[in-house]
């Protein structure tokens, strides 16, 4: 077949620069011009173009994920608790010697040591993964071949303990 005989349509295609909410905009009024004149076929592909566009535009115009009904407004509480100093649980994973202001007293060692003790080695490991290591949840799940509402289901239960351990110790000051 011969392309310079093809009945097919000819596209002009425009260069609306960087990714804007107007020049999103501008391709959606494109977009729904194409949509009126397209036939049954096409009205598919373009009704899927025009539904990314007003994504896009919402996203960029209200700066998030639309449709996303856990923003970070609504984070969760264990995602707001900090139930032992960050730093000291880090030192606590990486048990370094080095002259870091990180390093733990064999005292904080031991309260530490007993707190995790207190967990399922699943807990334990989720939780210092998490906390110690400072992994996404998602990464700890393909780490250990398991969801990621199971980790997060671990960090919580393990907080709850840890939390538990620290308020009825006498170890915790």
């Amino acid at each position: 077949m011969n392309i310079a005989n093809s009945k097919a349509p000819v596209l002009k295609v425009t260069n609306l620069g960087p990714a804007t909410a107007l020049n999103y905009q501008l391709s959606l009024k494109g977009a729904e011009r194409a949509y009126r004149k397209a036939d049954a076929d096409d009205k598919k592909v373009i009704s899927g173009m025009v539904s990314d566009c007003e994504f896009a535009i919402e996203w960029l115009s209200t700066g998030r994920r639309p449709g996303n009904k856990r923003g970070i407004e609504r984070r969760a509480g264990y995602e707001r608790e900090i139930l032992l100093d960050p730093i000291r649980m880090q030192a606590f994973a990486s048990n370094s010697k080095a002259g870091s202001p990180a390093n733990l007293s064999d005292d904080q060692q031991f309260q530490l040591q007993f707190a995790l003790d207190q967990l399922s080695d699943r807990e334990r490991e989720c939780y210092v993964m998490a906390h110690g290591e400072c992994i996404p949840h998602s990464e700890i799940a393909f780490m250990l071949g398991i969801a990621t509402g199971s980790v997060a289901e671990y960090v919580q239960r393990a907080q709850r303990k840890v939390s538990n351990v620290i308020v009825d110790s006498l170890f915790y000051s």
